[in-house]
């Protein structure tokens, strides 16, 4: 059996519907703060709080977990630097309880969902895992923090692990069965979506003076069914003993900038999106990009959808048939 916690969520229960199409035994551990229930397509849920070490405990009880796909946690890195109590406790503190527990089971194999925010500002572009991790944030602090324990746990009880650092998360589930769904949505993508379905008024490009080709911060977008997929290469690398990095990136190696994502987004839906420029937003780095070069060669990895072109494709599909995500602000108590 699979364990993946956070599966409810957008990447974990795109990660989810992979691992089932090959005929994996998954349990989701969700609280679904966060996630839906809609998107795990009937997979098995124990729902809990992994800062609760009896609802952990319970997890492994009676089953054997043979490996963890770890997403949990909280991702907003402005709430990150107003609350770090709450950050430390949900990505810190429930990290620390689900490996005990796995110690105590005695599985040994996970995958952790990092993020390129460790690296901070990067000295280099394209971003690759040699570049020093100097988290700028206490959102990016919490998963180096998480990467420490791994590699401390590792060298104590046995347990491998592969980090998973990746960049912009987009897209949806080509099959229209998933899609991306937060409150408050954050993300650039499908705020412009939203704005193309007339459910938003305009996009805000924050500064238009940065130093790029049109101005624009640039960033990295990865598909979400890759990112799901790479989770899987890094759990059966473990399984088949394989030596592997601690970590790897998961970017395009190709950054698009704001400017260049709207206009893209203004021919995928043939739809007009009004944008206007707002002041920077403090800690914005001008350039993040990284590099899978790693993971292409250790795990031969490969995107099946690198183009922008695809990413807002599938992601414009999902919502268009969604406009109201997955629907269930109001059972949630978010109405």
């Amino acid at each position: 059996m699979i364990l993946v916690t956070g599966g409810a969520g957008y990447i974990g229960s795109h990660t989810v519907k992979a691992l089932r199409a090959r005929g994996e035994d998954v349990l989701v551990a969700d609280d679904l703060s966060e996630g839906h229930e809609a998107a795990l397509l009937g997979a098995p849920l124990a729902k809990g709080d992994l800062k609760d070490m009896d609802y952990v405990r319970s997890l492994f009880e009676g089953r054997k977990v043979e490996g963890v796909i770890h997403f949990a946690a909280s991702c907003y890195v402005g709430v990150s630097m107003t609350r770090p109590g709450f950050y430390y406790r949900q990505n810190v503190q429930a990290l620390l309880n689900l490996l005990e527990a796995m110690r105590d089971a005695g599985t040994k194999t996970i995958v952790f969902s990092s993020s390129c925010a460790t690296y901070g500002v990067p000295d280099e572009i394209p971003i690759t895992e040699e570049c020093p991790q100097n988290p700028i944030n206490v959102y990016g602090t919490t998963k180096l923090v998480g990467e420490w324990m791994l590699r401390d746990f590792g060298r104590a009880h046995g347990i491998r692990s592969i980090s998973l650092r990746y960049f912009n998360a987009a897209g949806a589930d080509p099959d229209g069965e998933l899609g991306e769904d937060h409150d408050p949505e954050t993300h650039l993508i499908p705020l412009v979506l939203q704005a193309a379905l007339g459910k938003r008024e305009k996009i805000s490009i924050f500064g238009d003076d940065y130093p790029t080709p049109d101005g624009t911060c640039i960033r990295d977008y990865i598909h979400i069914v890759d990112l799901a997929q790479a989770h899987l290469l890094a759990l059966d690398a473990m399984r088949e003993g394989k030596e592997t990095a601690h970590a790897y990136n998961l970017g395009n190696g190709e950054g698009y900038s704001v400017a260049q994502v709207v206009e893209t987004a203004r021919k995928v839906t043939g739809r007009p999106i009004p944008a206007e420029v707002a002041p920077r937003r403090p800690g914005d780095p001008p350039r993040l990009v990284g590099s899978s070069a790693r993971i292409e060669k250790e795990l031969g990895y490969k995107a099946r959808f690198p183009r922008l072109e695809e990413i807002l494709e599938t992601a414009w599909q999902w919502h268009k048939a969604h406009p109201d995500g997955y629907g269930d602000r109001e059972t949630k108590g978010e109405a």
